[in-house]
């Protein structure tokens, strides 16, 4: 779930990023695995009301972000989302949200780009860059969203 953090300003995490009210962050938790514990993770599982490990479309409605995107998530479309459905649907966004902001392809994030495709993600780049080589990168991302209190 900590992949996820990335859509949020750029998308590691986040853009389910479209689901995602932090684009760093998914609507479950930190950095790429939905199931993972925090409070997102507690939401999850509270949703999951007959507790067989899976949400259905009704249980979603509990979670507003992820009833929206329900039949994007729902890959087979049995309507029931399982949490590899929820890790293959994060993982996508984030690689969408990077692709979208890396315009270059060079597998960084410099200022410009951020600038240009993650305003927030620019806002906080001077913090983000943590080896101060003028780009950030998946890894550097990864490390914020692991940080207590990260929000991107």
């Amino acid at each position: 779930m900590k992949y996820v953090a990335i859509l949020t300003a750029l998308g590691l995490g986040s853009a389910a990023m479209l689901a995602l009210a932090d684009p760093a962050l998914g609507p479950f938790g930190p950095a790429g695995d939905p199931t993972a514990p925090g409070h997102h993770g507690q939401r999850l599982r509270a949703a999951d009301t007959n507790g067989d490990g899976m949400i259905s479309r009704d249980e979603a409605a509990a979670l507003p972000r992820l009833a929206r995107h329900f039949d994007e998530i729902d890959a087979n479309h049995d309507g029931q989302i399982t949490r590899e459905e929820l890790r293959a649907y994060f993982k996508q966004a984030r690689a969408s949200r990077w692709k979208k902001i890396d315009t270059d392809g060079d597998g960084r994030i410099s200022l410009a780009e951020a600038q240009a495709n993650a305003p927030r993600l620019a806002q906080r780049f001077g913090q983000l860059d943590t080896n101060g080589d003028g780009f950030l990168t998946p890894e550097e991302l990864r490390a914020a969203h692991r940080r207590p209190g990260a929000s991107l």
